[in-house]
C-alpha cells in the first residue's frame, strides 16, 4: 500500500499531450487551444464612438462656441464623411467611426438639438466635454495589430472565441478530446431504466463518471460487466486498446469476486499500484496499457468512486489536453471547525465551502455516513485533505481542499 503522494506521482507520470486536431470555432468550446491566437488589426480598428451625440472638434468649445450646425449624420457600419467646417458638428451614433476632422464627442445628454427655419439642426452644448478624446475608444488602445491575445494551451470558453471570432478564426487548432470508457461492474447492479429487486441497485457511478468526464472535455462511453471472469477477459481487451483512459468502479478489493485487477494483467495492463493510504478509496488500482489506455480502477462504494475520480482521474484528464502536462493545485482552505480522525490513513473529508466576511475561503465538514452515503455529495462543494500524520484538527488551520464543484 503506497501513499497519497506516491499514488499522485505515479498518476501523474502517466500523463502525456494528446494529439491536436482542427475544428470549426462552433466545436471549439471547452476544448483547449493548441496555437496561438495574435489580433489580425487594431483593437479596436477605428477611433470608435462610444456614446449616442456630436462629433465635433474640441478646440472649438474650448475658444467658447456652444452651439454647432449639423453636418450630417453617420452610423455604426458606415464609412466616415470628414468634417468639413471646423467650427460644425457631425450627428453620431455608438459603434461609428469617429469623422476625420473630428476628436470629441458630446452625448445626447448634454445636448439641446434645435430645428432652424431654414432646416439646419443646431445644436447647443450645455455640460462642455472634460478633454479632447471624450467618449471616443482610441485605435489600438485594447491591442495592437500583431499582439498576442489566445496563446496555446488557453481553455476556449465564450470570452475566447468571442475573441477568437473577431479576427476570423474559421477554425483552431484544438486538443483532441479524451476518449474514454467508462465501466461499472457488478452483479447486483441493474440499468437505471429497470426497476431493482430488494437485492440490486442502480448503476449510478457509471453515470456519475460520465457526467464527470463530459465535464472535464472528454468524450465518453459507458459499459458494463457482471462478476464474471470470462466476460472481463472478452470485454476488457477493446476498451484498453481503443481509449484513452479506462475507468472502471467496483471489483478491485479483496472480495471472492473482484475478479478485475487479475482481469487487467491478463488483458496485458502493467500494474503501478494497488491500494493507497487514504479513506475513502483504499482499494484503488492504477495501471496502463501498452497500446496506451490508462486504467482507474475505482472502489465500488459512490463517494470513495467521487472522491477518487477528482483527486486523481480528473487532472489527469485536464492535463493530458494541454500542450505541455500540467497538473492543478488545490486551494487553501480554513477548517470551520475541529476534526478528528484516528487511522494513520489520509483522509478526504467532505466539506461545503463559503467565504469568511475578511474573504477566507471557509471549508464547513459535512456529514456522512460512510463511503456508501451518495446523498453526502449533495450538500458538499469539495473535500480537504487531511494528512496522515495527525489526527487533530483545529478550526481555522489551513489545509488543501479540492473543489468539484463552485469553481
Amino acid at each position: 500500500m503506497i501513499s497519497v503522494d506516491e499514488a499522485t506521482r505515479l498518476v501523474q507520470a502517466t500523463a502525456a499531450p494528446l494529439p491536436a486536431e482542427r475544428v470549426l470555432l462552433t466545436e471549439a468550446p471547452g476544448r483547449v487551444l493548441r496555437e496561438s491566437v495574435y489580433a489580425d488589426r487594431d483593437f479596436p480598428p477605428f477611433d470608435r464612438v462610444t456614446m449616442d451625440g456630436i462629433a465635433l472638434r474640441y478646440a472649438a468649445v474650448a475658444a467658447g462656441q456652444t452651439s454647432f450646425v449639423i453636418e450630417s449624420t453617420l452610423f455604426a457600419g458606415q464609412p466616415p464623411t470628414p468634417l468639413a467646417d471646423a467650427a460644425a458638428a457631425v450627428e453620431i451614433m455608438t459603434g461609428a467611426v469617429l469623422p476625420p476632422g473630428t476628436d470629441t464627442v458630446v452625448r445626447y445628454e448634454d445636448l439641446r438639438i434645435e430645428e432652424r427655419p431654414d432646416g439646419r439642426r443646431v445644436a447647443r452644448v450645455q455640460a462642455p466635454p472634460p478633454a479632447a478624446g471624450h467618449n471616443v475608444h482610441r485605435r489600438g488602445s485594447d491591442r495592437p495589430a500583431g499582439a498576442l491575445l489566445l496563446p496555446a494551451g488557453t481553455l476556449l470558453g465564450p470570452a475566447e472565441i468571442a475573441v477568437a471570432a473577431t479576427v476570423g478564426a474559421v477554425t483552431l487548432l484544438v486538443t483532441r478530446c479524451p476518449r474514454v470508457a467508462v465501466v461499472s461492474t457488478g452483479d447486483e447492479l441493474v440499468d437505471i431504466s429497470e426497476e431493482p429487486a430488494a437485492h440490486q441497485i442502480r448503476r449510478s457511478n457509471a453515470y456519475m463518471l460520465l457526467a464527470a468526464v463530459r465535464q472535464a472535455g472528454a468524450e465518453g462511453h459507458i459499459f458494463h460487466f457482471d462478476d464474471d471472469p470470462a466476460a472481463l477477459q472478452v470485454g476488457l481487451p477493446p476498451l484498453l486498446r481503443d481509449y484513452d483512459a479506462v475507468l472502471l468502479s467496483g471489483g478491485v478489493s479483496m472480495g471472492k469476486a473482484d475478479y478485475l485487477p487479475q482481469a487487467l494483467r491478463q488483458a496485458g495492463a502493467e500494474q503501478l499500484f494497488h491500494e493507497v493510504r487514504q479513506r475513502p478509496g483504499k482499494p484503488f488500482w492504477f495501471g496502463r496499457h501498452p497500446e496506451g489506455a490508462v486504467v482507474f480502477a475505482l472502489p465500488g462504494n459512490p463517494v470513495s468512486t467521487f472522491v477518487n475520480y477528482y483527486r486523481y482521474a480528473a487532472p489527469w484528464l485536464r492535463a493530458v489536453q494541454l500542450p505541455a502536462p500540467q497538473f492543478a493545485a488545490p486551494e487553501p482552505a480554513a477548517l470551520a471547525s475541529d476534526v478528528t480522525f484516528k487511522p494513520s490513513l489520509t483522509h478526504f473529508l467532505l466539506v461545503s465551502l463559503e467565504r469568511s466576511p475578511d474573504g477566507r475561503l471557509l471549508a464547513r465538514p459535512e456529514r456522512a455516513h460512510g463511503s456508501g452515503d451518495l446523498a453526502s455529495l449533495l450538500p458538499s462543494d469539495g473535500f480537504v485533505e487531511l494528512p496522515a500524520e495527525r489526527s487533530e484538527f483545529r478550526a481555522g488551520e489551513v489545509l488543501p481542499v479540492w473543489r468539484f464543484r463552485g469553481q
